[in-house]
């Protein structure tokens, strides 16, 4: 069986009230794939080192959250939150007629898949958790509101500045300037070699200076709305999700699986054959950027246990298919060698 290719995907626009949330669907377009949910100020390149790796059998829908890549941006007076960007979910289950839906997220994609599967279980069949679980804790309270008080007045600074920018060019910077700034802001977890892959979908080229870039990701969600779920409610939530196949990977250099996931994770645990858990040496948390081949080694098998083929929908004459060549004669020599034992037994 093959792999997905990177070249193999069609742009997509789920409609929104506020715009559109942009996407790329790639391989398989025959049948559900699985959603595929970036981090926080990242968007869907995130997932360009990983997406190679994957079986071809199935697709994979990464989209940009609002604000990020090529989404659009919440109208001016809004702000960005965790909680409304649960919503995102179903809006694209709805648009595409789903019922059911597999769920891939890193960091704020991981934490909207908990969310979103503790609240419908129900419509959940598989999720894939890239090294996240629950919010990071505050730290010190005092601390923690001082910090979002500032961020308050930070995002009214940031609309004003977009009502101005509508005038002006923002700052533009050249694309070695541009990993740095990015790698910066990552803490290094993007380090300037994968750059690239979460530029390509947050720059616009500058109309003022040659060779130079700006960002195209609304400002103003480096100020969204984020609280800590308290110990009781993450428990709660991890027992709604109950037997469900859950798969989580850490990188052993981040502290993005902590404490505070320690119940939730035991409480998915129990009982829980479909549970998986495991750690990444050396990872950071963009372990699935830079460490893609390890986290693929866990990835694709709980992809063919829980999202295996569907050998009955296949069209030999058709051009979409939903195995690899190669699968297919495999399986087709198989059937055939079924048959012949079948009439020697007779004879």
């Amino acid at each position: 069986m093959g792999t997905l290719s990177l070249s193999d995907f069609k742009e997509v626009r789920v409609p929104a009230p506020w715009g559109h949330i942009a996407g790329r669907w790639y391989g398989n377009r025959t049948e559900r794939p699985i959603l595929a949910i970036h981090g926080w100020l990242d968007n869907l390149g995130t997932f360009d080192r990983l997406i190679p790796l994957l079986p071809d059998y199935i697709g994979v829908l990464c989209i940009d959250l609002p604000g990020h890549g090529r989404s659009s941006r919440l109208q001016p007076g809004l702000h960005y939150n965790m909680y409304d960007l649960i919503y995102i979910i179903p809006r694209v289950m709805k648009e595409y007629g789903w019922t059911k839906v597999s769920l891939m997220g890193h960091s704020l994609g991981g934490i909207l898949s908990f969310f979103y599967t503790s609240l419908a279980p129900n419509t959940v069949d598989m999720v894939i958790s890239l090294d996240i679980l629950l919010p990071k804790p505050l730290g010190d309270p005092g601390r923690a509101l001082v910090q979002v008080a500032q961020e308050m007045d930070k995002h009214l600074v940031e609309e004003d500045r977009q009502e101005e920018g509508n005038l002006h060019e923002p700052p533009s910077y050249t694309l070695a300037q541009l990993t740095k700034v990015l790698a910066k802001g990552s803490h290094n977890s993007v380090t300037p070699e994968f750059a690239k892959h979460l530029l390509h979908r947050q720059v616009n080229i500058s109309q003022l200076y040659p060779n130079r870039f700006y960002f195209s990701r609304d400002g103003r969600v480096k100020y969204y709305h984020s609280l800590p779920v308290e110990s009781g409610l993450a428990a709660e939530m991890a027992r709604r999700i109950q037997r469900k196949p859950y798969l989580i990977i850490k990188g052993s250099k981040s502290a993005y699986v902590g404490v505070e996931c320690e119940e939730p994770m035991s409480i998915l645990r129990q009982n829980n054959p479909h549970f998986q858990f495991y750690e990444v040496e050396g990872g950071t948390h963009h372990v699935h950027l830079h460490a893609a081949e390890e986290c693929a080694r866990y990835i694709v098998p709980f992809i063919r246990h829980h999202r295996p083929p569907n050998l009955t929908s296949w069209s030999l004459t058709g051009k979409e298919q939903q195995l690899s060549s190669n699968e297919k004669r495999r399986v087709l020599e198989k059937f055939f060698e079924r048959m012949k034992k079948n009439k020697r037994s007779k004879l």
